[in-house]
């Protein structure tokens, strides 16, 4: 009965310590993301509230003059989707941990690569981009710190920090013209060899016309350099149509393909290939 009673108490106490009581955050995390142009930016951070305290001064919570984590707990984190600007320096796409050190004229806006949570971490790194920003003030105080994009433009957009009385714009740049461009031109020259060969497994593994299979894939295996997947395709469907002889030739030229490439899946399906349709020509 005591071992029971030992059992029983050991079973309750481990319980007790593995449970956690959970309340509320005193800085809430949020999320925000923003598509700039084709550009998605995306912020993640901790939000303190004033509570009747000063905040921006020389004895505020954030006191002019040194560094600042930008939120709380941990480090504030932007994500770029592709390269951009901020303040008019380039950034590469990734993600970044932001510090800022504020004072009453201007503030420092900086930019690490982000390789930990802690925001400490970064205190003595060298950031990617640091960027002089201008505060302003305004008169209906934000009472929890918020970070979010204003004025957005197809090619900008403001990366705005904002609490208390005070809001601090950084622009962000993103290059639109450059990716229609290429987007256009890519458009305007046509089909790719694998649009040809996706329409053309389509016809094939549904059950469409053989003839418009055949004449969508040769679209994608007559090229300088075709893929062995791709002609691969064209010997099942010259198959399915009975042509051994032409579907052996291209099972052949796809296991050459397939050889230099280092697959050994399809060099193994083609050498199947070739044996069961030798027996049907």
């Amino acid at each position: 009965m005591k071992k029971l009673f030992i059992l029983t108490m050991a079973v309750a106490l481990s319980y007790c310590v593995e449970a956690q009581i959970k309340t509320p955050s005193a800085s809430t995390s949020a999320k925000v993301m923003q598509t700039i142009g084709l550009t998605d930016v995306t912020v993640e951070y901790s939000r303190p509230s004033m509570k009747g305290r000063k905040i921006f001064s020389a004895d505020g919570l954030v006191p002019y003059g040194k560094l600042w984590r930008t939120g709380a707990n941990q480090a504030t984190k932007i994500t770029f989707s592709d390269d951009v600007t901020v303040g008019g320096l380039k950034l590469s796409a990734g993600s970044y941990a932001i510090t800022t050190l504020p004072t009453g004229a201007s503030w420092m806006v900086n930019f690490y690569s982000h390789d930990a949570t802690s925001w400490s971490s970064y205190s003595e790194k060298k950031p990617a981009a640091s960027v002089k920003a201008s505060p302003r003030s305004i008169n209906d105080a934000v009472e929890t710190f918020r970070i979010s994009f204003e004025n957005i433009t197809d090619t900008s957009g403001d990366l705005t920090i904002a609490w208390e009385n005070t809001v601090v714009p950084v622009k962000i740049g993103v290059d639109v013209d450059e990716r229609v461009m290429k987007n256009i031109e890519q458009v305007l020259a046509g089909p790719t060899p694998g649009d040809y060969y996706n329409a053309a497994t389509y016809y094939h593994t549904s059950g469409k016309d053989l003839m418009k299979a055949l004449e969508l894939v040769q679209k994608a295996t007559k090229v300088d350099k075709p893929k062995f997947w791709q002609v691969r395709r064209e010997a099942l469907i010259l198959a399915d149509m009975g042509k051994f002889a032409e579907a052996i030739k291209a099972a052949d030229k796809s296991m050459q393909l397939a050889t230099v490439a280092g697959n050994d899946d399809y060099v193994k399906m083609n050498k199947e290939s070739i044996a069961a349709w030798a027996m049907k020509k």
